[in-house]
C-alpha cells in the first residue's frame, strides 16, 4: 500500500516540474515551492484512493471465484462427474 502511495507522490512532484518545465520557468522558486508539497499530497491521495478500489476489486473477483467453484461443485455431484481440484493462485485457472 505504502508503495502506491509513494509513487503516485512522486508523480504528483513530477507532473509539477513539467508544468514549471512547459512554462520554462525556474524549478527551485523561493514563491513556488509551497507547490510541490500540494501536488505530491494530490498524488499521494490518489494512490490512496486506488489502493481502496484495488482491495475492492480484488475481494469481488475472490468471491466471484468462489461461487464460480461452488457452482461447478454442485454441478458435479447432479450429474455425478469427478470433481477437478483447481489448483493455482488466486488469479491462476486451469482447464
Amino acid at each position: 500500500m505504502v508503495h502506491k502511495i509513494l509513487f503516485w507522490s512522486g508523480f504528483g512532484v513530477a507532473v509539477r516540474l513539467w508544468q514549471l518545465g512547459i512554462e520554462m520557468r525556474p524549478f527551485f522558486n523561493k514563491e513556488s515551492l509551497w507547490a510541490y508539497p500540494l501536488f505530491a499530497a494530490a498524488g499521494g491521495s490518489f494512490g490512496y484512493w486506488l489502493t481502496g478500489v484495488e482491495s475492492r476489486q480484488m475481494k469481488v473477483l475472490a468471491d466471484r471465484r468462489s461461487n464460480l467453484l461452488e457452482k461447478r461443485r454442485r454441478r458435479a455431484e447432479r450429474e455425478g462427474l469427478p470433481e477437478k481440484v483447481e489448483k493455482g493462485g488466486i488469479l491462476g485457472s486451469s482447464s
